[in-house]
């Protein structure tokens, strides 16, 4: 059993060059000293009082992050070579358990900053705000939006992201007929891009008493949440506003009083909706900010001048334009259509397992 220590030993100290190009990568003393620079700016007597203060904070805690993150994993495997030399010397077969999980989780760790480097689109670092919506198909595709929407707060959870959720419709019988969250964190946009389309789920549905089975189709929308959307006039006029009972998510999170707010674009038809806020001009401020967040997400993508050229082109939810299936029987597997990557796992995928798709969408974007 101490072969395994020896090998563990020798996998972990192959890793010291890696970390340490992964260092030169993330760019670690250019962040040290930038920050730095940063920081003195806060020392003005102006600063609190300037417009670009909180950027400056932000770029300050990420820059932190980064390094803090950096000199854990460095820290850590430090820590676990000397735990594996010191089981060997002891000849401690104890230890074999604890240095093999080590060895797992710091080469994924690695591996998660090694893609944070991909990330150099211009809202990569940004919070996200991410959508569902079932395609046609009643309750069983309503089912299938709700079991996505759990598969991306659990990736959240799991990578320690902080989820927020603001709008919640129920389902007719089962699952949800739309849902909005925001997710903040280190590359939550980053990251989270990669989901953004179409989803296809095959099984045999539960809510078909003759047992047949369903193919079903559900759209996750992925968008940053931009720092600055004052270029973007939305008067009252441009939009049709309604409040409404919220319906709930299992109770949780949401006020049970009218102060549930709904906004429909007049010109694109893009609607937008909000109910966890304390009060109806609460949840209509979140709204505007969300609706005018979807307009600028267009204007960038489609590379207009104006969000007056912004039309109300849409894409639909079904056969053809999935960017991956889900496949419950009669074998099980998720595939991506853009990368290949693939999972038969399908259990660990629903429950959040989602880095390998996020990792190979984010390698294949960056080749091509």
């Amino acid at each position: 059993m101490i072969v395994e220590l020896e090998e563990a030993k020798r996998e972990l100290i192959s890793l010291r060059p890696d970390i340490k190009e992964l260092g030169s990568a993330l760019r670690i003393e250019a962040l040290a000293a930038k920050a730095e620079e940063l920081e003195q700016l806060t020392l003005a007597p102006d600063f609190w009082s300037s417009s670009e203060s909180s950027k400056v904070l932000q770029t300050i805690k990420q820059s932190k992050d980064t390094i803090d993150g950096y000199n854990h994993l460095c820290a850590r495997l430090e820590d676990a070579i000397a735990l594996a030399e010191m089981a060997i010397e002891e000849n401690d077969e104890s230890c074999i358990e604890e240095v093999t999980s080590e060895l797992a989780e710091i080469k994924n760790d690695a591996e998660r900053k090694r893609i944070e480097v991909l990330m150099c689109g211009e809202y990569d670092n940004s919070t996200a705000i991410v959508t569902f919506h079932p395609g046609a198909g009643g309750t069983e595709a309503q089912d299938w939006c709700q079991m996505l929407y759990r598969m991306i707060t659990r990736w959240a959870e799991r990578n320690k992201f902080k989820v927020k959720l603001l709008d919640w419709q129920d389902g007719d019988e089962a699952g949800l007929k739309s849902a909005t969250i925001t997710v903040e964190g280190p590359h939550a946009y980053g990251f989270l891009k990669s989901e953004n389309g179409v989803h296809r789920l095959v099984r045999v549905s539960p809510f078909d008493s003759a047992g047949r089975r369903h193919t079903s189709f559900s759209s996750i929308e992925v968008m940053p949440e931009f720092d600055k959307l004052d270029e973007i006039e939305l008067r009252e006029e441009d939009y049709e506003f309604m409040a409404y009972h919220s319906s709930g998510a299992g109770g949780q999170n949401v006020n049970k009083v009218s102060s549930a707010v709904r906004l429909t674009h007049k010109k694109t038809g893009i609607v937008v909706s909000c109910q966890t806020e304390r009060s109806q001009l609460q949840n209509k401020e979140t709204a505007i900010r969300m609706l005018k967040a979807k307009l600028m997400d267009i204007k960038i993508r489609e590379r207009l001048d104006t969000i007056e050229e912004i039309q109300g082109n849409k894409y639909n939810i079904e056969w053809g334009s999935q960017i991956r299936s889900y496949v419950f029987m009669p074998y099980t597997l998720a595939k991506d259509n853009r990368t290949g990557f693939e999972m038969t796992n399908i259990d660990a995928v629903m429950d959040g397992e989602i880095d390998g798709f996020i990792n190979a969408y984010l390698k294949h974007i960056n080749n091509n």
